[in-house]
Protein backbone atom coordinates (compact mmCIF):
# COMPACT_ATOMS: atom_id res chain seq x y z
CA UNK A 1 0.00 0.00 0.00
CA UNK A 2 1.79 3.27 -0.96
CA UNK A 3 0.42 6.60 0.79
CA UNK A 4 1.25 10.16 -0.42
CA UNK A 5 2.76 12.37 1.09
CA UNK A 6 -0.22 14.77 1.17
CA UNK A 7 -2.36 12.18 2.81
CA UNK A 8 0.20 11.89 5.13
CA UNK A 9 0.50 15.43 6.01
CA UNK A 10 -3.61 16.26 6.08
CA UNK A 11 -3.70 12.57 8.35
CA UNK A 12 -1.17 13.66 10.80
CA UNK A 13 -3.21 16.86 11.02
CA UNK A 14 -6.31 15.54 11.58
CA UNK A 15 -4.80 13.73 14.28
CA UNK A 16 -3.17 16.25 16.04
CA UNK A 17 -6.42 18.31 16.44
CA UNK A 18 -8.58 15.60 17.55
CA UNK A 19 -7.68 16.09 20.91
CA UNK A 20 -8.95 19.51 21.37
CA UNK A 21 -11.93 19.31 19.73
CA UNK A 22 -13.84 18.57 22.61
CA UNK A 23 -11.66 19.96 25.42
CA UNK A 24 -12.77 22.25 27.89
CA UNK A 25 -11.73 24.70 30.39
CA UNK A 26 -12.04 23.00 33.47
CA UNK A 27 -13.53 25.51 36.36
CA UNK A 28 -9.44 25.16 37.83
CA UNK A 29 -8.45 26.23 34.96
CA UNK A 30 -10.44 29.19 34.74
CA UNK A 31 -9.87 30.08 38.40
CA UNK A 32 -6.15 29.92 37.69
CA UNK A 33 -6.49 32.56 34.43
CA UNK A 34 -8.03 35.13 36.66
CA UNK A 35 -6.00 34.46 39.52
CA UNK A 36 -2.89 35.18 36.90
CA UNK A 37 -4.88 38.00 35.82
CA UNK A 38 -4.96 39.19 39.21
CA UNK A 39 -1.43 38.88 40.74
CA UNK A 40 -2.44 38.31 44.08
CA UNK A 41 -4.90 40.96 44.07
CA UNK A 42 -8.41 40.39 45.70
CA UNK A 43 -11.02 41.60 43.12
CA UNK A 44 -13.83 43.40 44.67
CA UNK A 45 -17.68 43.21 43.26
CA UNK A 46 -19.73 45.87 41.41
CA UNK A 47 -18.47 48.96 39.23
CA UNK A 48 -18.39 46.41 36.28
CA UNK A 49 -21.47 45.77 34.33
CA UNK A 50 -21.11 42.73 31.81
CA UNK A 51 -24.02 42.60 28.74
CA UNK A 52 -24.61 39.61 27.33
CA UNK A 53 -27.70 37.38 26.06
CA UNK A 54 -29.15 34.98 28.23
CA UNK A 55 -29.86 32.77 25.89
CA UNK A 56 -27.73 32.34 22.31
CA UNK A 57 -29.11 30.36 20.16
CA UNK A 58 -25.41 30.22 18.32
CA UNK A 59 -21.63 30.27 20.34
CA UNK A 60 -20.16 31.29 17.54
CA UNK A 61 -20.79 34.96 17.36
CA UNK A 62 -22.00 36.34 20.36
CA UNK A 63 -22.13 40.21 20.98
CA UNK A 64 -20.92 40.87 24.72
CA UNK A 65 -20.95 44.52 26.01
CA UNK A 66 -18.36 45.44 29.38
CA UNK A 67 -19.36 48.77 31.29
CA UNK A 68 -16.94 49.94 34.46
CA UNK A 69 -18.14 52.82 36.27
CA UNK A 70 -15.46 54.88 36.26
CA UNK A 71 -14.67 58.78 36.37
CA UNK A 72 -12.23 58.09 33.76
CA UNK A 73 -9.73 60.78 34.79
CA UNK A 74 -5.84 60.68 34.71
CA UNK A 75 -5.92 60.35 38.41
CA UNK A 76 -8.66 57.31 38.57
CA UNK A 77 -9.21 55.25 35.32
CA UNK A 78 -9.72 51.72 33.93
CA UNK A 79 -6.53 50.39 32.75
CA UNK A 80 -7.81 47.32 31.78
CA UNK A 81 -10.71 44.86 30.69
CA UNK A 82 -9.88 41.37 31.04
CA UNK A 83 -12.89 38.75 29.66
CA UNK A 84 -12.65 35.28 30.91
CA UNK A 85 -15.53 32.24 30.21
CA UNK A 86 -15.24 29.03 32.25
CA UNK A 87 -16.34 26.33 29.60
CA UNK A 88 -14.04 27.69 26.45
CA UNK A 89 -10.70 25.65 25.73
CA UNK A 90 -8.92 28.83 26.38
CA UNK A 91 -10.56 30.21 29.46
CA UNK A 92 -9.07 34.07 29.03
CA UNK A 93 -10.79 35.26 25.91
CA UNK A 94 -9.18 38.60 25.41
CA UNK A 95 -7.79 41.95 27.38
CA UNK A 96 -8.68 45.35 26.27
CA UNK A 97 -6.38 48.17 27.36
CA UNK A 98 -7.47 51.94 28.32
CA UNK A 99 -6.08 55.40 29.51
CA UNK A 100 -7.43 57.94 30.34
CA UNK A 101 -8.40 59.38 27.58
CA UNK A 102 -10.83 56.74 26.19
CA UNK A 103 -13.16 58.89 28.19
CA UNK A 104 -15.61 56.14 28.63
CA UNK A 105 -14.68 52.35 30.27
CA UNK A 106 -16.99 50.89 27.99
CA UNK A 107 -15.95 48.04 25.05
CA UNK A 108 -18.33 46.19 22.82
CA UNK A 109 -16.84 42.54 21.19
CA UNK A 110 -18.24 39.47 19.84
CA UNK A 111 -16.90 36.37 21.18
CA UNK A 112 -16.90 32.61 20.73
CA UNK A 113 -18.66 30.43 23.04
CA UNK A 114 -17.98 26.53 23.67
CA UNK A 115 -21.65 25.75 25.83
CA UNK A 116 -23.27 27.19 28.77
CA UNK A 117 -21.38 28.81 31.33
CA UNK A 118 -20.19 31.92 33.04
CA UNK A 119 -18.24 34.77 31.37
CA UNK A 120 -16.55 36.88 34.19
CA UNK A 121 -15.15 40.50 33.60
CA UNK A 122 -12.42 42.03 35.44
CA UNK A 123 -11.76 45.60 35.75
CA UNK A 124 -8.29 46.80 36.41
CA UNK A 125 -7.91 50.13 37.72
CA UNK A 126 -5.03 52.76 37.56
CA UNK A 127 -4.55 52.35 41.70
CA UNK A 128 -4.35 48.96 40.75
CA UNK A 129 -7.59 47.38 42.24
CA UNK A 130 -9.41 45.10 40.84
CA UNK A 131 -13.39 45.02 40.35
CA UNK A 132 -15.68 42.19 38.92
CA UNK A 133 -18.97 41.58 37.40
CA UNK A 134 -20.21 37.86 35.73
CA UNK A 135 -22.85 36.91 33.24
CA UNK A 136 -24.24 33.52 33.19
CA UNK A 137 -25.39 32.68 29.23
CA UNK A 138 -27.24 29.20 27.62
CA UNK A 139 -25.78 28.36 24.76
CA UNK A 140 -28.00 26.16 22.33
CA UNK A 141 -25.61 25.95 19.33
CA UNK A 142 -21.86 25.31 20.78
CA UNK A 143 -19.00 27.38 18.40
CA UNK A 144 -15.16 26.10 19.69
CA UNK A 145 -15.53 22.62 17.79
CA UNK A 146 -15.74 21.62 14.27
CA UNK A 147 -15.80 18.33 12.68
CA UNK A 148 -12.75 17.10 10.62
CA UNK A 149 -13.04 15.59 7.30
CA UNK A 150 -10.82 13.45 6.19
Amino acid sequence: MSTSRRTFIVTLGAVSIVPWLNAQATPEEATDAIKKILGGAKPRNGRVNLEISPLVENGNLVPMTVAVESPMTQADHVTAIHIVAEGNPLPNIVSFYLGARAGRAEVSSRIRLMNSQRIWALAQMSDGSFWQGYAETMVTLAACTEEVLI
